[in-house]
């Protein structure tokens, strides 16, 4: 089982390659470093901050992260990278004839309440006006409900998926262009009941926010298709999934795996060596499986799974060929910061990358309808982000809801052997997906978490009407 491996040079390991040891300290670094040139001390300037994890579950994102968001101001904006790792920072750049100055970068570890030491960190000590994060989704329940205590700043999404964060909490100066966990899965239970004939699915997720909605997604549409399911909880960030594989029935039609970062290896690996291979057809997954970095360092059995995903890595689209571009643009070299091989355009198809790049995107278009006024508490940026829309998104059209929330397009894709090693090949799109989920999600129905959603057959716009999707 030597062919599921730890991903090497970066790796999905507990603290960012590149980073610091611990999250305080580099904060401390991400304070000191990130400032974006003595232009930018203008009494003008638009004070941003970026939040991702150096830390925990997701630490090796961090530079993609931070890389997503800064490769658009560096294409687009004028700004130029200070090294080869995006936290190095950027100098230069305008928007709308302000200067763009990077304040700091958010360091937390996937929890609530590191992310909201670093957030208060950059706005209350950093004096950061716009803030684009967090990754995680615990965090961004807890950032959202904090952008609520400062109304007169702006705060935009990275890349976490907790459906709370909009639909719940409903910040008016919160803003999110990417969708949650449970969009992200948009007709892959239909799928997997329809054509791949699954009846009842064991579902493991992870015991926290975005698991849960990750998983929502999933469950709301394999019951709606007909379907039942087996739900299990390891907490995020589990190193031994022994006690978890052994509650895993001996028969079963699919397993739908919702383990993200460092898990998402860990439990193929050791559920393999338990269990021996999955048969074909037996396994589907969300981001975490189609991810760049996940691919690079699975298993060849698990070649023909089904991934829920708002990406599509092979996409001839000019949009996404554009956003590739910009990402070479800006980060050409590789570095021991991002995982193998190093570049952050072989991380293009990650959420991770795309969503920060999207946020920075929304950021600038907003920025520049309004001509950079920030007067009045924001009050023309917020109206001008509430309106934005990026119908030339990389992966598809992304407008928002009455909450701020992206309405998406979702895509259904297999793990396909590619040249000797995993790739993708998209089968099915879903359009225009928003975060009602045709109806089963509201602002009062129950948060997804265990034993939420419940398990009942449901009429779904999309079923069975999923498009094929094929750029070969």
């Amino acid at each position: 089982m030597t062919a599921i491996i730890a991903i090497a040079g970066c790796g999905l390991v507990i603290v960012a390659c590149g980073g610091s040891s611990s999250s305080s300290s580099a904060s401390s670094a991400a304070s000191s470093t990130s400032t974006s040139g003595a232009a930018a001390s203008s009494s003008n300037a638009l004070r941003i901050g970026i939040m991702s994890d150096c830390a925990g579950a997701f630490g090796a994102f961090y530079n993609a992260d931070i890389g997503g968001a800064q490769a658009y101001f560096i294409a687009h904006d004028g700004a130029k990278a200070s090294g080869p790792a995006p936290s190095s920072g950027i100098t230069g750049g305008t928007i709308a004839g302000h200067p763009i100055k990077i304040v700091g970068y958010g360091c937390a570890n996937d929890t609530a309440a590191s992310a909201l030491r670093e957030v208060r960190r950059l706005v209350e000590a950093d004096h950061a006006n716009i803030v684009i994060g967090p990754l995680s989704g615990d965090e961004s329940i807890a950032v959202a409900n904090y952008s609520k205590t400062q109304p007169n700043l702006t705060f935009i999404n990275g890349t976490a998926g907790a459906q709370d964060t909009t639909l719940k909490v409903q910040s008016p100066n919160f803003f999110r262009y990417n969708g949650d966990g449970a969009q992200w899965n948009a007709g892959v239970g239909d799928v997997a009941y329809r054509k791949l004939g699954w009846r009842h699915a064991v579902v493991i997720m992870d015991d926290y926010a975005f698991g849960w909605t990750s998983a929502a997604g999933f469950i709301a549409d394999f019951c709606a298709a007909g379907g039942t399911v087996t739900r299990l909880y390891p907490p995020l960030g589990t190193t031994d999934y022994s006690s978890y594989i052994a509650q895993i029935p001996q028969k079963f039609d699919g397993l739908f795996s919702a383990v993200g970062g460092t898990g998402t290896l860990a439990f193929l690996k050791q559920y393999t060596q338990a269990r021996g291979a999955f048969k074909k057809n037996t396994l589907a997954g969300n981001i975490f499986l189609g991810d760049p970095a996940i691919l690079a360092a699975i298993h060849a059995a698990d070649v023909g799974a089904l991934v829920g995903q708002p990406t599509n890595e092979d996409t001839t689209s000019a949009n996404a060929a554009a956003y590739m571009s910009a990402l070479k643009q800006a980060y050409p070299a590789p570095t021991t910061s991002l995982p193998k091989p190093g570049t952050l355009v072989s991380l293009a198809n990650s959420v991770f990358t795309v969503n920060y790049y999207d946020a920075a995107w929304a950021l600038d278009k907003a920025l520049t309808a309004v001509h950079g006024d920030l007067s009045n508490g924001q009050s023309a940026l917020h109206a001008a982000l509430a309106k934005t829309s990026l119908p030339d998104a990389p992966y598809g059209p992304i407008t928002l809801d009455k909450n701020r929330q992206a309405i998406v397009t979702n895509y259904i894709a297999q793990v396909t052997n590619t040249g000797g090693k995993p790739g993708i090949h998209t089968i099915y799109s879903v359009p225009n997906v928003d975060e009602a989920f045709g109806g089963l999600f509201t602002a009062t129905t129950p948060s997804p978490g265990r034993g939420q959603p419940t398990c009942v057959k449901h009429a779904l716009a999309w079923q069975g009407k999923e498009q094929p999707a094929s750029f070969h």
